[in-house]
């Protein structure tokens, strides 16, 4: 089988919910919120660094909340900002855009950048997590991947890496460009309009957050999703 990727650049856009000082009393008595599936990805920051500390992969961090600003969509896309930072004039709304959404997408494109730059082929895996019920509506899924089908390698190795990781773990119900499409506003749309397919792919894993909290069964996972990415990119 040809090689599909050389190198696995990992991101996590929402790995913490962190509110910088000086925007705290915008968040005052907003600590529920920012707990919420709405404020964070959670498990997401600690799966990115057991794969950095087990692979040496390159991991690109995001732990301001996303209700400040949510790093994973357009800076212009009015749900970029929350209801807590929409109301912000334009000057305001421009600070936290330098200071917060830009450096963390100016760093992750730097480093595909230097990977592509090199001739390697980058497969960016973005890690998510999904609440477990939104709107009372239960997600029938414990993992997905999201991915342009348009792109036939974004295809084939989201579908490889479906492969390997249920044939290891065959009680987990995964499904593909679920909760999400992988081809909605964010960061690998993005990147997808910046860099040639045959260099980049950019794919999305979405973790069901009833799965972080087994400790058991998420310790279980990371390793799994540690051995499948290193299988892959010896391929």
């Amino acid at each position: 089988m040809a090689r599909l990727f050389d190198q696995i650049v990992l991101s996590c856009e929402h790995g913490g919910n962190v509110v910088p000082n000086k925007y705290a009393a915008w968040f005052k008595g907003k600590r529920r919120l920012l707990d919420s599936h709405r404020g964070w990805d959670p498990g997401t920051l600690e799966l990115g660094r057991f794969l950095h500390r087990q692979l040496g992969l390159p991991l690109i961090a995001n732990t301001a909340t996303r209700l400040l600003i949510d790093v994973n969509r357009s800076a212009t896309n009015p749900r970029a900002f929350s209801e807590i930072t929409r109301p912000l004039d334009k000057r305001d709304k421009q600070q936290i855009i330098e200071r917060y959404y830009r450096p963390h997408v100016e760093r992750l494109a730097s480093e595909i950048e230097a990977h592509v730059a090199r001739g390697a082929r980058v497969l960016h895996l973005g890690l998510h997590s999904f609440t477990p019920q939104l709107n009372s509506k239960l997600r029938n899924a414990d993992m997905a991947f999201l991915y342009d089908p348009q792109r036939k390698r974004e295809l084939m190795v989201a579908k490889l890496l479906c492969e390997r990781i249920t044939s290891q773990l065959p009680g987990l119900r995964f499904r593909m460009n679920y909760p999400y499409r992988g081809t909605a506003d964010g960061l690998t749309t993005i990147f997808r309009r910046r860099f040639k397919a045959m260099v980049y792919l950019g794919i999305e894993l979405e973790v069901n957050q009833s799965l972080v909290k087994d400790d058991a069964l998420w310790r279980l996972i990371k390793r799994n999703l540690a051995n499948v990415c290193d299988e892959n990119r010896k391929l």
